[in-house]
């Protein structure tokens, strides 16, 4: 029978798992993942802007230059790859400016502009490979803290019972899980931009193709 009485509940504990608190937890070793993590993204999101800048297609390049070319405007055509500044326009640049020479040593200026601009697209890469590597092992470092921490407080309680341990075990897992994290996210993010600039590299030897066949047309 209902009373108009209502006994108040007590309140659930709070056991929702929280960043911070896995932070915390996790001790000293997370605050070198945690820089490590933000270096990553640092650089992921920076090369993510070069690189997409560097990769803009201009599909009427080659023939906007040859009729300029053909024309005997040279200056015009310089003046509109520095205007484009792509490092596919910096790779015809250096073509234009040798034409009248052997082809050969057209090629070989191309070449080496080339691989001179894959290389500014290519800085930092080595960033995100070395944490790919050493972020692990940081997270190696803080499973053996815990494990050293287990132990000691085995030798203070003179037990072995869940809760004099667990603090251990919750720092070793925390660590090992955060160091495979941002060694993963940065081993995926090198080769994910690895392989966007090897797909420009490609399309720079096509661009070349062409200019130097355009010149003996």
């Amino acid at each position: 029978i209902p009373t108009g009485i209502q006994t108040a509940q007590a309140p659930l504990p709070d056991t929702e798992m929280r960043l911070i608190d896995m932070f915390h937890n996790g001790g000293p070793i997370m605050y070198p993942l945690t820089l490590l993590l933000l270096i990553s993204v640092y650089v992921l999101v920076e090369r993510l802007l070069v690189i997409g800048k560097a990769s803009k297609k201009n599909e009427a390049l080659v023939l906007s230059l040859k009729e300029l070319i053909h024309n005997g405007n040279i200056g015009g055509a310089v003046s509109m790859c520095k205007g484009i500044n792509t490092p596919e326009s910096a790779m015809l640049e250096q073509g234009i400016t040798r034409i009248g020479q052997p082809v050969q040593e057209i090629r070989t200026a191309m070449d080496k502009s080339g691989a001179n601009e894959i290389a500014k697209l290519e800085k930092n890469l080595n960033v995100l490979n070395i944490i790919g590597r050493i972020a692990p092992m940081f997270g190696f470092i803080g499973t053996i803290i815990g494990v050293i921490t287990i132990f000691y407080s085995i030798s203070l309680a003179k037990t072995v019972e869940i809760e004099i341990i667990s603090k251990g075990l919750y720092q070793k897992m925390i660590t090992s899980a955060s160091g495979l994290v941002v060694g993963v996210l940065a081993f995926v993010c090198y080769h994910w931009l690895n392989a966007r600039i090897d797909k420009l590299a490609h399309r720079m030897e096509d661009t070349q193709i062409r200019f130097l066949d355009m010149l003996n047309e």
